[in-house]
């Protein structure tokens, strides 16, 4: 057991900085891609896209007392459906870091 530990050892310490700089290699054009959409999708709303979202809403509440939802493509209510899914899991997110637990509230 301990000429294992010993072999097991010696191979990570030659091999280690080969492994090292490989999975540097691998995950650095992967990280900047992560970061240039985060930087842009993970953002708060500027000042000037706060009416033009509100003005989105009162478009949305319109259709729905008009019937104009009956009218819509399944390509757009599937896309709606899922920007409403993921406005949920964001809030169902931020809940879990509110309370820093999955389940209940301290009380």
């Amino acid at each position: 057991v301990c000429s294992m530990a010993q072999k097991l050892v010696q191979a990570l310490s030659t091999r280690g900085p080969q492994l090292l700089s490989a999975a540097v290699a691998y995950s650095k054009p992967r990280l900047a891609t992560f970061w240039y959409y985060a930087k842009v999708e993970l953002a708060p709303p500027t000042p000037g896209e706060i009416p033009r979202a509100i003005d989105g809403m009162k478009s949305v509440i319109r259709g729905f007392q008009t019937g104009r939802l009956a009218q819509l493509t399944v390509r757009e209510a599937v896309r709606n459906g899922l920007v409403a899914t993921e406005v949920l899991m964001w809030f169902y997110i931020g809940e879990i870091i509110g309370k820093r637990g999955i389940i209940g509230y301290n009380v």
